[in-house]
């Protein structure tokens, strides 16, 4: 009898769906303790810096591998403002997209549209790079900066000479990047609109635009979001196409002419010339910094789409 139930009790305990269950388990457990790992890590390295530097090291605009004296504000201001200004390009581009493919293409149309544009993600940064560097900057320097600086100059954005490898040209690279998952994320949210919210909005007279920015965008809103914050994230830790382009000088310019620098760029391009334990600490903060703004950004992403789900939810019901 004992026998019985302890061979029962082994069945049940170590049956597949236990094993499984413990199995993908230890998965999940185990990106977390990945994540953490990698957290610990530069932050002890780091701590060198850190107590060289303080919080002067965010707010020090001087970077002199020479004289041992770091600041990563040039590099954080090139990171939010290449990202931002990809956002801005990326955004409408990849709305566009995800309108014409899920709403108005032909139905031939949408499945070789969608895999050309998920396909364009495959494409190595470093490929996107050189083109930037051969097609997209000698553009910019020759066709798109003159008539901003003649018609805008007005503005400090669009003032100074214009290089080629700059701030504009990183955004314009950036954007490049991040319009397939953007468009691609944004066109699943779109088709997971209910078919009787259109043919509602049709049954009251409403045209196809009106019914796209009335009912379809406002029902899909949390997933667009959703999109646009995930782009911003790739946008933050892009590295090799934005390094090729972006000039990589170490200063702050209130131009979109000017070249700039990303915490990206900076330690992929100085980390192996690294030589004293204060430089390689210094990087290795930039690296900290650069994983606690990407866990920041998709913390404050998580928050809104459940608000705005939430509000929804609330309002369906």
């Amino acid at each position: 009898m004992k026998d019985r139930k302890l061979s029962f009790f082994l069945k049940s305990k170590f049956s597949g769906d236990n094993i499984f269950e413990g199995a993908v388990g230890l998965f999940a457990i185990g990106v977390l303790i990945i994540a953490l790992l990698l957290f610990g890590e530069l932050y002890l390295e780091s701590g060198l810096s850190r107590n060289a530097f303080g919080f002067g090291f965010l707010t020090g605009s001087i970077w002199d591998p020479v004289s041992e004296v770091f600041g990563a504000l040039p590099f954080i201001f090139g990171t939010l403002v290449s990202s931002f200004l990809a956002l801005v390009i990326a955004v409408p581009f990849s709305l566009g997209i995800a309108i014409y493919i899920s709403e108005l293409a032909p139905g031939k149309l949408r499945a070789p549209l969608s895999f050309i544009i998920e396909l364009l993600a495959a494409i190595p940064s470093v490929i996107i790079g050189l083109w930037g560097i051969f097609i997209l900057a000698p553009f910019i320097r020759d066709y798109l900066a003159p008539p901003l600086s003649t018609y805008l100059g007005f503005l400090p954005l669009f003032q100074g000479p214009m290089y080629g490898l700059s701030m504009l040209t990183g955004g314009v690279i950036l954007a490049i990047m991040i319009i397939p998952i953007t468009s691609s994320i944004s066109k699943e949210a779109i088709q997971t609109v209910p078919i009787y919210q259109k043919e509602g909005a049709l049954a009251l007279g409403a045209t196809g635009w009106e019914t796209i920015r009335m009912s379809v965008l406002p029902y899909a809103r949390s997933g667009i979001f959703g999109a646009v914050i995930l782009g911003f994230g790739r946008a933050i830790g892009e590295t090799m196409a934005v390094t090729m382009v972006i000039g990589n000088s170490a200063r702050i310019s209130g131009s979109l002419f000017a070249p700039s620098y990303t915490m990206a760029s900076v330690i992929a391009n100085e980390f192996v010339e690294a030589t004293s334990k204060l430089y390689i600490s210094s990087l290795l903060e930039i690296g900290l910094l650069l994983l606690l703004v990407s866990v920041i950004i998709n913390i404050i992403a998580r928050i809104l789409v459940s608000k705005l789900l939430r509000v929804e939810g609330g309002g369906r019901a």
